[in-house]
């Protein structure tokens, strides 16, 4: 069964991904982030055909503290924020996880 990518976040967020032909995603508007955030991270979690969800960095202010610990520990789904607080290290740390490799480790004999 191939999985899907869902993408949750403002409708600004998702438009892109939906152009993109993303199928999945959860639309929640700015000024409803702290009422719905949780609810929409976690039907994207709990959805058995979503294989990747993508939120923006910021949106991870706005969950819950159990969510959010849900989302930045989760598996499989791997989940995937983007933007302004994403750097180097976080991308790293995120495909770590996904895979259960560092593919940037270098070796120290070579």
């Amino acid at each position: 069964m191939s999985q899907e990518i869902a993408v949750v976040g403002s409708p600004e967020f998702t438009t892109g991904f939906r152009l993109a032909g993303v199928r999945r995603f959860e639309n929640v508007p700015d000024d409803e982030k702290d009422e719905r955030l949780d609810d929409a991270a976690t039907a994207a979690l709990e959805d058995e055909g979503v294989g990747i969800v993508v939120m923006h960095d910021d949106d991870l202010e706005h969950l819950s503290r159990n969510v959010r610990q849900e989302v930045e520990t989760s598996v499989e789904p791997v989940v995937v924020t983007i933007g302004s607080g994403t750097g180097g290290g976080g991308l790293r740390e995120q495909i770590k996880r996904a895979i259960g490799i560092d593919l940037m480790d270098e070796d120290e004999d070579s």
